[in-house]
C-alpha cells in the first residue's frame, strides 16, 4: 500500500472482543456504533469510545493462526485475530464491508505468480514473476509484471491449497489455485507475505467447491459452528447468535452425533475436532 491513507468504507455495525489474552471471553458483551475502514486502519466507533485496529497488526481471520483454516468470513461477520485476541465485527451490510475489508488488505498487494503453474493437467515451465493483486466482488485478480491479467473467478475455484515449494532457493508457502478459464483448467500459485497470504488464501476459500466434508446442516446449525470454530465460548454462543440456550444445546447434542465436536464437560461446553474444523471450513464455501 502507498503512504496515502484513504477510505473505503464508513459503515454502522456492532463489535465485541471473544478472546482476551489467549482466553476466550465468557460474557460477550456487544457494541453498537460506527464502522470506519481505510486502507491501513479500522476504527471501531462506540458509546464507550473507540478503539483503532491497524491493518498491518492483524494475524489472521476466524482466530487461527494457521492460513489453511481461516475463513473470509463467518455468517454475518468478521473475526480479526490481533495477537492473543480475537474481536468480532458484525456489520450491517455485511457482504459489502466484507468486500471492503478484502480491499482494504489485498488491492494493489504485490506477490510473486506463476502463471500457468498446470494447465490442463500439464505442469508448465511458467517463470514466477512478480505481480499486482486487486479484488473484484467475485473474484481475485493479478496482474503480472509481463502485462497478462489473471482472474480467479471464485465460482470457477475447484481447489485451494497451501505446500511448501523451493521458490528462489528457498522453500517457501505457496498457495495453489485450481480453477477454469472458459472450458481450460489451470492451477496458478501465488506467493507473497504471510499477511497477504493468509488474506488472500481466506478471500478464495469463499469459491472452493463443497468436497467429502459435507453434512447436510441448517442455516442456525451453521451459525453455531461457524461461532465454535472463530474461538467464540460453548457458553456465549447463545447470546452471541441470539438463539435460545435450549436450542444451542440440542445443537451441540447434534455435533456430537454427527462426531465433529468431542464434548468436554457434562454441559455445554464441547470442542471442535479435525473433521469439524474441515466442515467448518467448507460451510464457508456456500457464504
Amino acid at each position: 500500500m502507498g503512504d496515502e491513507e484513504y477510505q473505503i468504507a464508513d459503515t454502522k455495525g456492532r463489535f465485541t472482543m471473544a478472546v482476551k489474552n489467549g482466553r476466550k471471553l465468557n460474557d460477550i458483551s456487544w457494541s453498537q456504533g460506527r464502522l470506519l475502514l481505510s486502507n491501513k486502519r479500522l476504527i471501531l466507533v462506540g458509546g464507550n469510545g473507540k478503539r483503532t485496529i491497524t491493518l498491518d497488526d492483524i494475524t489472521g481471520l476466524s482466530g487461527r493462526e494457521d492460513a489453511t483454516q481461516s475463513m473470509a468470513a463467518l455468517s454475518n461477520y468478521l473475526s480479526l485475530r490481533l495477537g492473543e485476541d480475537v474481536i468480532i465485527v458484525s456489520a450491517n451490510d455485511h457482504e459489502e464491508f466484507t468486500l471492503a475489508f478484502y480491499t482494504a488488505v489485498l488491492d494493489d498487494a504485490v506477490v510473486k505468480a506463476k502463471h500457468p503453474a498446470v494447465e490442463g493437467g500439464v505442469v508448465q515451465d511458467s517463470a514466477w514473476e512478480r505481480a499486482r493483486l486487486g479484488v473484484e466482488p467475485e473474484s481475485l485478480l493479478a496482474t503480472l509484471e509481463s502485462g497478462s491479467l489473471v482472474e480467479m473467478e471464485l465460482s470457477e475455484i475447484s481447489g485451494l491449497n497451501r505446500e511448501k515449494r523451493t521458490v528462489d532457493g528457498q522453500k517457501r508457502p505457496v498457495i495453489e489455485v485450481s480453477h477454469a478459464e472458459g472450458s481450460t483448467s489451470l492451477e496458478t500459485h501465488l506467493l507473497g507475505p504471510r499477511q497477504t497470504s493468509i488474506f488472500a488464501h481466506a478471500f478464495l476459500k469463499q469459491g472452493e467447491r463443497e468436497s467429502e466434508t459435507n453434512v447436510d446442516l441448517e442455516a442456525a446449525e451453521k451459525e453455531v459452528l461457524m461461532a465454535l470454530h472463530t474461538g467464540i465460548s460453548p457458553f456465549s454462543i447463545p447470546e452471541f447468535i441470539g438463539h435460545d440456550v435450549d436450542d444451542v444445546e440440542a445443537t451441540f447434542e447434534r455435533f456430537i452425533e454427527l462426531d465433529i465436536v468431542d464434548k468436554v464437560r457434562e454441559r455445554r461446553e464441547v470442542v471442535l475436532n479435525s473433521r469439524g474444523r474441515n466442515i467448518a471450513s467448507e460451510a464457508m464455501g456456500d457464504q
